[in-house]
């Protein structure tokens, strides 16, 4: 597993916790924040995947 993929998922729950408190304490910058991390782990994981993918088709 390539350690995009890890430092990916790391960012998409560290956004999902910082927008669910910005939900919570009405803090809209705070919310902004959390959606924005987990837009960027999304895109880390998937590129994270695409490598993985990439290393075993070459290892085949």
């Amino acid at each position: 597993m390539d350690k995009d993929r890890i430092e990916g998922s790391a960012t998409q729950a560290k956004g999902a916790v910082k927008e669910t408190v910005g939900k919570l304490t009405g803090d809209a910058k705070l919310q902004a924040e959390g959606a924005a991390d987990k837009a960027a782990g999304k895109v880390q994981n998937a590129v994270g995947g695409a490598k993985d993918a990439v290393r075993d088709a070459f290892k085949n």
